[in-house]
């Protein structure tokens, strides 16, 4: 696999690994990582541990997702556009009625590629806008329509 170097970081021999092929997932374990970098990638191999799924040829697009870390009850959100690790952002938040948000303060804590983890300012059920709303920087509150 090819993973982004900010990514690659964190992942060490063994790791437990999942191949999608598009027809099927399987299981896998991290079994070598190339130390060079090459156009902001690093490529990891994954031994795989289950039978493949049938079609599976040889250079086969798939996908895979490498386990770094597991985290129990924990709040996340999918990962906003100027969202970075152990920082604070400003989120707007959906008013209950769907037709406003107010711009709130969030701090986020740990990341994975796409999602993010709440540390604090929302709780379950909390809906906020993922999108870049740079342009709303000056205004505490928007109007949806």
């Amino acid at each position: 696999m090819k993973i982004a170097e900010t990514q690659a970081k964190d992942i060490l021999l063994g790791q437990p690994a999942e191949i999608d092929t598009r027809n099927g997932i399987i299981p896998a374990v991290v079994n070598r990582i190339d130390p060079n970098v090459i156009n902001g990638t690093r490529t990891v191999d994954c031994k795989l541990m289950g039978a493949l799924p049938p079609g599976a040829v040889a250079d086969l697009s798939v996908d895979g997702t490498v386990e770094i870390e597991k985290l129990n009850d924990v709040l996340f959100v999918g990962r906003p556009v100027f969202g970075q690790p152990n920082s604070q952002v400003g989120l707007f938040k959906l008013d209950q009625d769907g037709k406003g948000a107010s711009r709130i303060p969030v701090k986020l804590g740990r990341s994975s590629v796409n999602t993010i983890e709440i540390v604090d300012g929302l709780k379950i059920g909390d809906q906020v806008i993922l999108s870049d709303m740079s342009a709303q920087d000056q205004n505490p509150r928007i109007q949806l329509n």
